[in-house]
C-alpha cells in the first residue's frame, strides 16, 4: 500500500502508529507507537509524538514541540514553537509515574503560543488563544484570552484569532469575517 503521507528522511516513526492522508513530519521528528494523527496535520522539526497522543485533522505542531502521553489536540489546533505540555503534576526522577499521567484536552481551533506551558490536567476550550509565555495552570474556557505566569484571562478572542470587543448588549463582530458573538455569564458563543 502506497504511503499517503510525507515524513522526512531523518523523522524515525515507530511501528503501530495511525498516520492519516496528506500528514507532512518534518526533520528530526520521533512518532512513537499506538499515536494517531490525522488527515493534513504538520509535525515541524524535531517534534515529539509519545504513544495514545492523539491528533485531530489539520493540527499544527511548529518546532522543537513535545506532545506527552495524556494529550488530546482536536481539529484545526496550533501549537506554537518550544511549546510544553507536561503530564505528571508532581515529577522525581527517583519515582516511576508513569500510571499517573494526567489527561489534557485541546479543543477545536485553540492556539498555544510561542514557549507557552501547559500544565496537565487542564483543558483548553474551543478556539481560546494562550499567549507565548503563558503557563497555563487551570483549565481555559472557550474562546478566552489568556497570557502571562500563571496564566490569566484578559479578553476573548473570535475563530479568526482577533480579539472581541463586546457592546453593552454583549455582542462582538469579529473584523475579519464579520461572524458575531455574545457574551452573556462570562461565556462566549458565536451567533449561528
Amino acid at each position: 500500500m502506497e504511503q499517503e503521507y510525507f515524513a522526512h528522511e531523518t523523522a524515525v516513526i515507530d511501528e503501530n502508529c495511525t498516520i492519516h492522508k496528506g500528514v507532512k513530519i518534518w526533520h528530526f521528528s520521533h512518532i512513537m507507537p499506538d499515536c494517531e494523527i490525522g488527515e493534513n496535520c504538520n509535525l515541524g522539526q524535531n517534534v515529539v509524538v509519545s504513544p495514545n497522543v492523539k491528533l485531530g485533522r489539520n493540527v499544527k505542531v511548529q518546532n522543537n514541540v513535545s506532545i506527552y502521553t495524556g494529550v488530546i489536540c482536536e481539529d484545526d489546533v496550533f501549537l506554537g514553537p518550544s511549546m510544553v505540555f507536561t503530564n505528571v503534576v508532581n515529577p522525581r526522577s527517583a519515582v516511576n509515574r508513569r500510571g499517573e499521567y494526567l489527561k489534557t484536552v485541546v479543543k477545536k481551533g485553540a492556539t498555544i503560543g510561542a514557549n507557552a506551558t501547559v500544565v496537565c490536567g487542564h483543558d483548553i476550550g474551543e478556539f481560546a488563544f494562550i499567549g507565548a509565555g503563558a503557563v497555563v495552570t487551570k483549565s481555559i474556557p472557550a474562546y478566552a484570552l489568556v497570557v502571562g505566569n500563571p496564566s490569566v484571562q484578559i479578553g476573548w478572542m473570535s475563530e479568526y484569532g482577533h480579539r472581541l470587543k463586546f457592546d453593552d448588549n454583549g455582542l462582538a463582530t469579529c473584523p475579519e469575517s464579520k461572524e458575531q458573538y455574545r457574551l452573556s455569564d462570562n461565556q462566549v458563543e458565536k451567533i449561528k
